[in-house]
Order: structure tokens, then sequence, then C-alpha cells
């Protein structure tokens, strides 16, 4: 009941969203004459006066256009307002969600944003729309998830806050590092949707966090993937999130306008909740004690070969995909996009080396806050170094020692 109840949750917000797009389409033609991206992006600079009268009322033809595309982009990409089909969606089976969030359905709105890059940058009021809208979101499904208990919401709120990522840096004219971001995150989010997948076969379809624990030596190939995909979701250092998400807050320092430095600060505000959220995912299903019913954990066990397979996979490319295709999407030079995208905005990789070095550390900064605030919220400093050294024999020594 509650699936069925969710598909058609899905299906009316997205078709709020695809009706967006489809009057944007239709208000396309209505001042082109032509659907082919070609023949629209070459024309864009001739219309930027084109008015268009709906019910009375005189709009500018471009800021409608992009609106009303920008509306199919909230529909798809679950940005703030048509954001609700997306934690509800998680009743379908754990390898789709994996699909559907990583690589598939939920980027299909920012790829609109970064195909029609033309139309968007000379559209500068709805350029601002989508900077606002993407760093409410980000804000608003981290702190939604830092609250959650069931493991496949919190993922999937977590997928909504990078979504919130991308659009903001597609606002920002940044849509080559919007599309980096999109491509870096379809490793490590598949890794911890598969994952967390495994965790509730393994607990006999146990979702809730609250009857998980003590997961750490009985399913350590899961653990480990996991962690590493925990890892890249809160940007560590020298991990896929790190350089494509911690670009995005630095291109916040050199950006002058008032939406960015808006944008900046929820973004920042956001980079704590990821790191709470994270945390709390890791230590209530493999670090705390086991909360959950006994007959639950007569059976765990690890998945078979092709899910621990797919999980290795999808960890050592959550390690290496952003050092390996940082200069193929964001080096000096770089033209893999060619002329499929335009921005208002000068792109120099080099201009943000000359950030200071705290405004660089900040990311890992509020990541630190984020991760002690649950430990001292939640458990307490001394109880939680007290339980990873009884875990782990030479934390033990070493704090017993001291």
């Amino acid at each position: 009941m509650q699936a069925t109840k969710a598909a058609v949750k899905a299906m009316v917000v997205n078709r709020i969203g695809d009706y967006g797009l489809m009057l944007g389409i239709l208000f396309g033609y209505l001042m082109f004459h032509s659907f082919d991206y070609a023949v629209v992006f070459s024309l864009v600079p001739l219309y930027l006066s084109f008015p268009i009268n709906v019910f009375g009322f005189q709009f500018t033809g471009l800021e409608l256009m992009a609106f009303c595309m920008f509306i199919g982009v909230m529909g798809k990409s679950a940005q703030f307002g048509l954001h609700v089909w997306l934690p509800d969606a998680m009743e379908g089976p754990t390898p789709v969600s994996a699909l559907i969030h990583a690589a598939t359905m939920v980027t299909a709105g920012v790829f609109i944003i970064i195909r029609c890059s033309p139309l968007f940058t000379y559209a500068t009021s709805t350029l601002a729309l989508v900077t606002f809208f993407g760093a409410l979101t980000a804000i608003f499904a981290g702190t939604v998830g830092a609250f959650q208990l069931d493991i496949k919401k919190i993922i999937a709120y977590s997928t909504c806050s990078q979504l919130g990522y991308m659009v903001l840096s597609a606002g920002l004219s940044l849509y080559g590092l919007a599309f980096f971001h999109l491509f870096n995150h379809a490793f490590f989010k598949a890794l911890l949707f598969l994952g967390a997948g495994a965790v509730i076969h393994a607990l006999s379809d146990a979702q809730d966090l609250r009857r998980m624990g003590g997961l750490i030596h009985i399913l350590p190939w899961t653990y480990m993937a996991f962690f590493l995909g925990s890892l890249s979701l809160m940007g560590f250092p020298f991990f896929s999130g790190f350089y494509s998400k911690d670009m995005i807050l630095e291109y916040l320092g050199i950006i002058y306008r008032a939406d960015a430095s808006f944008a900046g600060f929820l973004a920042f505000a956001t980079v704590s909740f990821t790191s709470y959220y994270s945390v709390k995912l890791l230590y209530m299903v493999f670090y705390a004690e086991p909360q959950g019913f006994k007959r639950s954990y007569e059976n765990v066990h690890e998945s078979g070969w092709p899910m621990t397979i797919a999980l290795i996979v999808l960890a050592i490319l959550s390690i290496f995909s952003g050092v390996l295709f940082q200069d193929y999407f964001m080096g000096v030079g770089s033209n893999v996009f060619g002329t499929s995208i335009y921005s208002w905005f000068p792109y120099h990789p080099i201009s943000i080396h000359g950030l200071p070095l705290l405004y660089k550390h900040l990311p890992l900064i509020f990541t630190v806050i984020g991760f002690y605030t649950y430990i001292i919220l939640n458990y307490g400093y001394e109880e939680y170094i007290y339980r990873l050294s009884q875990r782990y024999n030479f934390i033990y020594a070493f704090f017993n020692k001291k």
C-alpha cells in the first residue's frame, strides 16, 4: 500500500514539473519557431527583450521560458517545493534506488540547466532564482536528513542536498563544475545505496537505525564500502567528493554577487549537516551496541559476490574519480564541453588558488564541526572514545596509558 502511494505521489509531483518544462518548450517555439538546440541558442542574444503576454501580464520571453524550464528542473531534481516525492520513492527496491539517485532520473534536471546554459546565462533573473533554490534545497535537505531514522531516507535526503549543490553551481554559471560534481556524485551515492541495501538484506529487511548496530565485525566488506562512500560524501580530502564539492565552495569566495554571498552561507552550513548525518549512519549501523532483535542477527551475512564486487568497484571509483578526472573536466585549457556550455563567468581554474588558506580549509573545519556535534550531543566525547577504544585494542591501550 505504501509503495503504491509513493508511486502515485512521485507521478503527480513530476507531472507538475513536466507541465512547466512543456510550457517552457512551447514559449521557446513561440519565440524562435524551432526546437533545434543550435537554432535556439544562436538566436538567444537577439531576443533579450522579446515580450510575451500571459493573462494580460507582460513578461520577458527569455525569462519566462527559463523560469518554466526551471520548474521542470525542480520536479525532476527534487528542488525545494517539489522535493516531496523523493523520500517516499525509497519504497522501491534498493538497487533501483541506487540507479535512480546516482545516474538517471534525479540528475536529469541538473543536466537540463547545463545543456541549456546559453538560455539560462542570458536569463539573469532566473539564474539568480536557480542559485537561491539550489542553496535552499541543500540546507533544507541536510537539516531534514540529520533527524531521519530510516537508513534509506537519510541517503535520499543526502541526494536531495547534493542536487542542491549542483543546481547552486549551475546558478553561479559554473556549469562545467556542476557536471563534474554530478559525475563524482554518481559513484559514491550508488555505493551508499548498495551498501544500505546490503545492510537491510543482512538484517532481514530492517531499515530503522534503532534496530541496528554492531555490524562492523559481522559485515566488514559492507562497512568498508559504506565508510569510504561516507567520506566521499562528506568531501573528506582526496576523496572524489572533495574535488568537486570543495571547488564549488571555493568559487563562492571569488564570485562577487549578492546571491553568491547568501548561497555561500547556506552551502557552508550544509557541510556540517552532511557530516552530522554521515557520522550518524556510520555510528548507529556499525559502531553502536546492537539494538535489533536477536533473530535479526542470527543469520547476518555478507551479500553474494556480485554485490561485493559492485561495492568494491564503486568504492575504488569513489576514491579516485575526482583526482583522475579533475583535469579532464576542470583543468586549464580543457575543452571537453566544447561549445555546449556558455557562461558569462570567465572560468579560470587558477583564480581560486589565490584564496586565503583559511578559506580553503573552511569545508574541512565545518565537516569536523558536524562530526563532533553529533558525538557530543548524542553520546558525549568520553563515551565515544571509550566505545571506540574497546573495538580497537591499540587505541584502548593508548588511552589507558595516558
